[in-house]
């Protein structure tokens, strides 16, 4: 069987890059006995020493099985000669991968990816992920923030993170998004929607196929278009929701990565509604990146497997 390759398999650390000697390997494949071994063997030659592991399998006689493993190279991160992480991912890729017909990748934990946010008008979700990694919580940057409206420039400038304004005209949709793209190239790993209220084309979404985030309210598709809130209200809803997930062709039909829900009830009114609906969106879509970021996610058909 041929490995398939995964869209992030060479880009993480190209080999002129110095590394931080911290790896994380996301695998999938048919389940069968002895993969852990054979990784767990492979690194352990190599002075590799695993510092955490998940798996799972959908079925032990004949299912598919992941697993996300990090591990350190003590030497690299002491500076000194030793196994390097490309030594690492080449050996795993000539000795590991074909054994087990896998569908894998090998990141350097230690190399930030470089997050751009599109947004439209609202601001909420920005905020959140500008806030967050002002905190600290990720230590991934972000890039840039890219925009159809000037609305965010002033949010966007407050955290120093660069805004590009790039308006969609009628007819010039396209010349929009290959201008975004060449914002993009070289300059992100990861696109992540913040309310973008543009749909975008699918030749852009294949370009970050698996790297590209996107949050939208969880009454899809009973209540989609404009207005769903008020459409919820006027339904008498029980429960408000938030979906993170991946972009596909399909629209807001790609891998969910994260989800959550608060009760309502008759009392809360539109404006209200809409409150919470924010706040979900905020953490949620947080949640997603965060899980993104730390390399925690493999997508299976059109669902994820999420290592937390």
């Amino acid at each position: 069987m041929a490995i398939e390759p995964h869209p992030e398999a060479d880009r993480d650390a190209p080999a002129s890059q110095a590394h931080s000697g911290r790896g994380r390997l996301l695998v999938s494949c048919p389940d069968r006995p002895g993969i852990v071994a054979a990784v767990s063997r492979l690194l352990y030659d190599l002075g590799a020493n695993i510092s955490d592991a998940d798996q799972h399998s959908t079925d032990p006689s004949g299912g598919t099985f992941f697993m996300r493993m990090a591990f350190e190279l003590p030497a690299a991160r002491e500076g000194r000669d030793g196994v390097t992480l490309d030594a690492v991912r080449d050996a795993f890729g000539r000795e590991v991968a074909p054994r087990f017909a896998m569908r894998w990748r090998m990141a350097d934990a230690g190399r930030p990816k470089r997050v751009a946010v599109l947004a439209s008008k609202v601001e909420h979700c920005l905020q959140e992920l500008l806030w967050r990694r002002r905190a600290g919580e990720f230590d991934d940057p972000i890039v840039m923030v890219i925009s159809n409206h000037q609305r965010l420039r002033s949010v966007a400038e407050s955290f120093g993170v660069p805004f590009h304004h790039l308006p969609v005209r009628e007819g010039e949709t396209a010349a929009q998004e290959e201008r975004a793209l060449e914002l993009l190239e070289g300059t992100a790993d990861v696109v992540v929607l913040a309310r973008y209220m543009q749909v975008l084309s699918p030749a852009f979404v294949a370009r970050y196929r698996e790297r590209m985030i996107n949050i939208h309210h969880s009454f899809l598709p009973a209540f989609s278009g404009g207005r769903p809130y008020h459409r919820a209200y006027e339904r008498g809803v029980k429960l408000i929701g938030a979906t993170a997930h991946y972009v596909t062709e399909e629209l807001d039909q790609g891998p969910i990565i994260e989800q959550d829900v608060v009760r309502v009830s008759h009392r809360q009114r539109v404006p209200e509604l809409v409150r919470l609906g924010r706040e979900i969106e905020r953490r949620v879509l947080a949640r997603a990146v965060q899980l993104h970021l730390e390399d925690r996610i493999l997508v299976h058909g059109n669902k994820t497997i999420v290592f937390e």
